[in-house]
């Protein structure tokens, strides 16, 4: 009896890795919105420029690639959402070949890439995951109180031409997603409406900014900070 338990105690330690293995039909969502081109920004005020580094949402994405491989194990699928369009644009600006980086960057990182031209691309790769697939959604980009931004000053100044509209998260089938979802925006002020209407029309809470974020951060390897606080 005493050998049958240590037995037993051995299979059970060899099966224990302290990382949680990737469960079967599970996924990890991130958005990624697209940088402001420098020519429009350098219009302004230097206190109210943006995207002064081109990879603040790519970085500020990877950051959590590796937060949800260490939560979920090294397996855990993970699909990426960057908006093409905005990246081409700067990468043309700056001489800089930032779609193709991108493309190796997921590649490398063992992540699936999807590029999405406009919202209804983001709601339609959403709504394809299987029923209570979705552990995990982030979006990393610009925003305001009822959008995310995908563009945001990249063809216009000021101004976006790709977005989602709280208006229509409606559209988002809720049921894609695990009871228990961790979803959050890292853009600013989506805590002070969208948050609310993404709970509703989608049934998990989502954690948004009341206040601006900072993107600094990523560029020392920690996560968007907030200048006034994280809400649900």
């Amino acid at each position: 009896m005493r050998v049958r338990f240590l037995i037993l105690f051995m299979l059970g330690l060899a099966g224990f890795s302290g990382v949680a293995e990737a469960a079967p039909n599970q996924n990890h969502l991130i958005l990624c919105g697209g940088p402001a081109l420098r020519k429009w920004e350098d219009l302004r005020v230097q206190r109210d420029q943006h995207d002064r580094w081109w990879a603040n949402f790519v970085r500020g994405s990877t950051l959590r690639m590796v937060e949800i491989r260490r939560a979920y194990g090294p397996d855990a699928p993970i699909t990426w959402m960057v908006y093409r369009a905005g990246y081409a644009e700067r990468g043309r600006e700056d001489g800089k070949p930032y779609v193709k980086w991108i493309t190796e960057l997921a590649a490398k990182r063992k992540v699936t890439l999807v590029w999405v031209h406009t919202g209804t691309d983001v709601i339609n790769t959403i709504n394809r995951q299987p029923s209570r697939s979705v552990v995990t959604f982030d979006f990393f980009g610009h925003s305001n109180k009822h959008c995310f931004l995908l563009d945001y000053s990249c063809e216009i100044i000021g101004v976006s031409k790709s977005w989602i509209h709280e208006n229509d998260l409606s559209r988002i089938k809720g049921g894609v997603f695990s009871r228990n979802a961790s979803c959050q925006s890292w853009g600013c002020h989506t805590g002070e409406s969208m948050s609310a209407v993404w709970k509703r029309a989608v049934g998990i809470s989502m954690i948004g900014a009341r206040g601006k974020t900072n993107y600094e951060p990523v560029g020392q390897g920690q996560m968007p900070s907030v200048s006034g606080q994280w809400v649900r």
